[in-house]
């Protein structure tokens, strides 16, 4: 792997993870059409440590207080009984299937579901998704009101984006819609709800990104710190537009990417594999 596409790509992850548009998939076709080969699931995963890494710092007080808050509650039945308390819990449950699905599939992942007309398909396919769940989401559940359903449910739909094209983010922003959760809480939520099931992947899969002819120990770190930068502003920035605007300009350059991307094979531009 050259500096230049570590560069990129680490740039990439940073700009797409928290979006809802995929960042796998964009590590996928950015590697695809600018150096022609693929990053492989391993390196993508290890460079989310970047990006989840943002994560903690940004949000280091509230994930604090939920740790503290998670373990006095073992032996304090009046914290047991607070919001926090539960929303701690719902983030370990939600990252369960993630996790599980993950290991039983890890083959399939690195495989078959890097096929570039399933992260085409998929780009627009939950792009519809998402727009509809931004026009018939009610969006008046805070993030403190979600229930262990609701927790289930948005671990699921996280669970979906181990296929690129999917998106962690945007699995769980559209369930979250659709569960009547505000943009703003679900945006949150999201954040908290990627930290266990990322650093797992990328630790997990952290062996295979040296394996062969990949990158150097050096590059990987390169790549990871970039992502971390980038991924930290960005953060920032969707907070903000999350509170006043829809996600319809995700949803439409989904579409458009997933339409390009499908020209692209149609013309033999572009290799599926």
């Amino acid at each position: 792997m050259s500096w230049l596409e570590v560069v990129v790509l680490g740039i990439v992850q940073g700009l797409t993870e928290f979006l809802p548009v995929s960042s796998s998939a964009h590590l996928r076709i950015v590697s695809a059409v600018g150096f022609g080969g693929d990053p492989g699931a391993a390196f993508t995963a290890v460079t989310q440590l970047g990006t989840e890494a943002a994560v903690i710092v940004y949000f280091a007080r509230d994930i604090g207080h939920l740790f503290v808050t998670w373990v006095r509650g073992f032996r304090d039945a009046e914290v047991r009984a607070t919001d926090d308390y539960r929303l701690a819990w719902l983030v370990i449950i939600g990252s369960v299937p993630i996790a599980v699905l993950g290991v039983l599939f890890k083959d399939q992942i690195e495989g078959a579901a890097r096929n570039l007309w399933l992260v085409a398909t998929t780009l627009i396919v939950f792009g519809v998704l998402l727009g509809l769940a931004e026009r018939f989401g009610t969006q008046v559940k805070p993030m403190e009101k979600i229930t262990w359903k609701d927790g289930v449910l948005l671990g699921l739909a996280q669970a979906m984006a181990l296929v690129p094209g999917v998106s962690r983010s945007g699995g769980t922003i559209t369930a979250g819609l659709f569960l009547g959760l505000t943009r703003p809480a679900i945006a949150r939520y999201s954040f908290l709800l990627a930290i266990p099931s990322v650093f797992g992947a990328g630790l997990f899969t952290l062996p295979d990104v040296f394996a062969g002819d990949g990158p150097s120990g050096l590059q990987m770190l390169v790549a990871v710190v970039i992502a971390f930068g980038v991924g930290y502003a960005v953060i920032a920035w969707l907070l903000r537009f999350v509170q006043n605007n829809t996600v319809y300009v995700f949803v439409a350059y989904r579409i458009a990417l997933g339409v390009a991307l499908l020209a692209a094979l149609s013309l033999g531009a572009v290799s599926a594999y």
